[in-house]
């Protein structure tokens, strides 16, 4: 792949990978969580925010958007962007949400002014998002959405609840799925841009997780005001906008930006291994650790190559196909990877992140346990399943 690049590509690779090597900052007084959605402190959310500010100004986040919002204005940088961030192993950028949804799905559907207004705030992280997608009683099937938006002149009235809202409390606007009408399932839904900060209607309510983290939040909507300004395509296009949002969530289309990726997980199993001890002798020289390492070695070799033949429309004939297959494998690997490390680690896995004799600075068990959220953000493992079988493969409904 890097031998197809052009000279602009490969200049610009030797550009990002010296940039983030001069530049990189010093480490936060207090260990980072494992991803975005974990940040709780807003010396966390302040050291984040400037990197993703100065990363963004290096050309590096939104490299392929237009400049006119924000971007560098050029076709295949991001990539190489992405990778050599997650090779200098760099601070993740906090502004997931905004990043890998917002941004894209308002370069979609937006107005002129919309995309000028909010893509440049997204790509820099001076305005956070959260997602307004999943309520307590529409998950999985996010067509029973139930919070409802009615028109009041230029204005929208939003009562509703919202729930498992990640970065929620510290978020600035809020990409949100309200119901318009009853009549309709899915063309009774609306998608707007909603301002969280400030606004009267809105209580983020924190919710704390078995880490005692509480990246997660329930959002509840009293006669919330959300100008018509900020509805996102015609009434009652809702569900197509999502299916755009999700497209991008679930990993079928390159994100803004990356960063955030520290030692690859297998390397860290063994560096695991080769510190922790199991009947007299280091777990590594255990056959039966060896082998479990390697089999989610070849499981990680096969996600890379998966992605690789992601990236060739010839190879490519369903477009959802392999996107949907490799969400599904890579959270289940994320999650297999994990609870190894914590059998590993044996009885030092329970040992708190801060104590100083915990295992890789506690990762392990915190990874293992937050693992869970990821297989089911974004569609759970069985629906995704269920949408290949059905979409891709042709098998009847399941009952």
């Amino acid at each position: 792949m890097e031998k197809a690049r052009t000279s602009e590509q490969r200049e610009f690779q030797e550009y990002a990978r010296r940039w983030l090597a001069e530049n990189r900052p010093p480490p936060p007084e207090r260990p980072l969580p494992s991803s975005p959605i974990e940040i709780m402190t807003e010396a966390h959310r302040d050291y984040l925010q400037d990197w993703q500010a100065r990363v963004h100004e290096a050309g590096l986040v939104g490299a392929d958007y237009p400049v006119e919002y924000g971007g560098g204005g050029h076709t295949g940088f991001q990539r190489i962007a992405n990778q050599e961030m997650a090779r200098a192993g760099t601070p993740m950028l906090i502004n997931i949400v905004g990043l890998n949804m917002a941004a894209p799905t308002i370069l979609v559907h937006g107005t002129e002014e919309q995309k000028k207004r909010f893509i440049p705030g997204c790509l820099s992280g001076q305005e956070i998002w959260c997602q307004g997608f999943s309520e307590p009683g529409a998950g999985s099937d996010m067509a029973n959405q139930q919070t409802m938006a009615v028109r009041d002149g230029d204005n929208w009235v939003v009562n509703g609840h919202k729930v498992w809202t990640s970065l929620g409390h510290f978020a600035q606007w809020m990409i949100l799925i309200a119901r318009t009408s009853r009549h309709h399932k899915y063309d009774g839904l609306t998608y707007f841009l909603m301002p969280i900060e400030g606004n009267a209607g809105v209580t983020v309510r924190p919710l704390v997780k078995i880490t005692g983290e509480s990246g997660f939040n329930e959002v509840l909507f009293e006669d919330a005001v959300v100008p018509d300004a900020c509805r996102l395509d015609e009434v009652g296009k809702g569900w197509t906008v999502a299916m755009t949002t999700l497209t991008h969530e679930r990993g079928a289309a390159e994100s803004a930006g990356g960063g955030g990726n520290a030692a690859h997980p297998i390397d860290r199993l063994v560096d695991l291994a080769r510190n922790s001890w199991r009947d007299g002798q280091r777990a590594s020289l255990d056959p039966v650790t060896r082998d479990a390492i390697v089999q989610q070695a070849i499981v990680a070799e096969g996600l890379k190559q998966n992605a690789r033949r992601a990236r060739v429309p010839a190879l490519c004939d369903h477009p959802m196909r392999l996107p949907l297959q490799q969400k599904v494998t890579s959270t289940e690997f994320a999650q297999q990877v994990a609870r190894l490390g914590v059998d590993i680690a044996g009885a030092r896995s329970t040992l708190y992140k801060l104590d100083p004799a915990a295992p890789d600075a506690g990762h392990w068990p915190l990874a293992y346990m937050n693992s869970y959220g990821v297989t089911i953000a974004a569609g759970t493992s069985e629906i995704q399943r269920n949408i290949l079988g059905e979409r891709v493969l042709g098998l009847p409904k399941s009952k």
